[in-house]
């Protein structure tokens, strides 16, 4: 006879909806895939450290091979700190980390005080002991609150459990780690919305304008020491100090004098200004037939910079100063003015045809007519300036998120779930102990503390202990 009964209720597609949104949010709270995307966010923000931030499109072009040119501008690696892909990646990385904070943190690190089933725990045991059951809890909570535990009590389900913990704080280390990072994010973000940065290059006697700011500095003069040093490798030429003496005016319009030194970064209204190196400026004059042309190079023009021959397709660019010209016109390795020259790179087109090395106060002949000389050179001197308000946020978030992650490290919080059953005069202890870190870790010490139990014990346990689980 064939049986009936009643068939399960197929799955509706609202409960599919719900397991797949259970499962999608496990991924994104996973701990593996929170570090595939903190992998990414150091991995874009190395590209910023490596490639040189905020240049024009000229300067790559002109440091860079041209395929890693071509990739940094198209790529928009350049600026990559304001770029969508690094503020995306760090809005999921925020999210996913608040998701798992609230999906997974809280309640593995923060479990609520319940109930468990003594034997299904990894790490349990029980014991036998006698007295009357007022004595018997009593002795149980003077045993683990003489050894540091927190000792709560609570009725459940009409069952008396003890519960102790010892470093409970410490389960919040992940919490306080998640709390660093979201602080460090804060001053990211301040940085883009209301930092900036760049560098500038100023000649001796000659001013410049910070475009974000309007602060202006004139720089008077330019001092720098190179000292030679002698080595088993020979004479090196070791810089010792830069020192740029400046005029500044600020955007309120007052002005005073001060330096910028290695080192000793100069600070006006919050933006810091850093003595980053220093050239020379070479004034050049283009001539064809003998005759002075009108369009060549006004003033000096510092080393990277180029300017066209007349009307010819030639064109030049001051490469490098050359502070000693040695015999056979050759590059001297000492690097401050004896004989000084420059190196020019000729281009015909964009096609590099060579590069030639000048003495200053002489010049070249480049053909059809066309000569180049170069005269008297000019000291600048190159500043980096930054204006970043997030960096108290990221110092604190950074100490804060080391802060938590020693305390996830290096302490241990555990749990004991303690219940006594029975009756009269003889009683069954249960005892069982869970960490955020799994049981094998906490086992030593869980069989340590069950034998100073029964030590402490006035009378011999009843049956012997009976370990279970990892401690059998």
């Amino acid at each position: 006879m064939a049986m009936t009964g009643t068939a399960p209720p197929a799955p509706s597609i609202v409960d599919g909806v719900r397991a797949g949104l259970r499962e999608l949010l496990g991924q994104l709270s996973n701990f593996w895939f929170g570090m595939s995307l903190l992998g990414v966010w150091g991995f874009l923000t190395l590209i910023g450290v490596v490639v040189d931030q905020g240049k024009d499109e000229t300067f790559y072009l002109t440091n860079y091979a041209p395929a890693l040119a071509r990739l940094v501008l198209r790529l928009h690696l350049d600026n990559i700190y304001h770029s969508p892909a690094y503020l995306g990646i760090v809005g999921f990385i925020l999210a996913c980390m608040t998701l798992a904070t609230f999906w997974r943190v809280i309640p593995t690190r923060l479990p609520p005080l319940r109930g468990v089933k003594i034997e299904a725990i990894p790490l349990n045991a029980s014991m036998t002991v006698r007295g009357d059951e007022a004595s018997v809890r009593a002795r149980v909570e003077a045993f683990f609150a003489a050894r540091g535990w927190q000792v709560r009590k609570r009725e459940l389900g009409g069952i008396e459990w003890t519960f102790a913990d010892k470093h409970n704080w410490a389960r919040r280390g992940v919490l306080v780690a998640h709390v660093g990072f979201v602080i460090i994010a804060i001053g990211t973000t301040l940085y883009w919305a209301f930092g900036y940065s760049g560098q500038t290059a100023v000649l001796a006697g000659s001013t410049v304008k910070i475009a974000e700011n309007g602060t202006v500095f004139r720089l008077d003069r330019f001092r720098y020491r190179i000292d030679p040093i002698r080595t088993k490798s020979g004479i090196v030429y070791q810089p010792i100090d830069y020192v740029s003496d400046v005029h500044v005016t600020d955007h309120a319009g007052k002005t005073h004098v001060d330096q910028i030194r290695v080192n000793q970064p100069l600070d006006i209204d919050g933006v810091s200004y850093y003595q980053a190196s220093y050239g020379f400026g070479v004034h050049f004059t283009v001539s064809k037939d003998g005759k002075p042309l009108a369009n060549s190079p006004a003033g000096s023009i510092k080393e990277g910079e180029g300017f066209a021959v007349g009307q010819s397709t030639r064109s030049l660019q001051y490469a490098k100063f050359i502070g000693t010209i040695g015999p056979g016109n050759t590059v001297g390795p000492d690097p401050r003015p004896n004989n000084p020259g420059v190196m020019l790179n000729v281009f015909d087109g964009s096609q590099n045809i060579g590069s030639v090395l000048v003495p200053l106060d002489r010049g070249i002949d480049i053909g059809n007519g066309y000569r180049v000389d170069a005269g008297r050179y000019t000291l600048y001197s190159g500043i980096q300036y930054r204006h970043d308000p997030g960096i108290p946020f990221v110092g604190v978030g950074a100490f804060v998120l080391l802060a938590g992650l020693c305390i996830s490290f290096y302490f241990l919080p555990a749990r004991l779930y303690v219940r006594v059953d029975g009756d009269a005069k003889s009683w069954q202890i249960g005892l069982a102990a869970t960490t955020v870190k799994g049981y094998d870790i906490y086992e030593e010490q869980f069989a340590a503390l069950v034998r100073d139990f029964e030590r402490d014990d006035a009378a011999p346990p009843a049956r012997p202990l009976q370990p279970a689980g990892s401690l059998a």
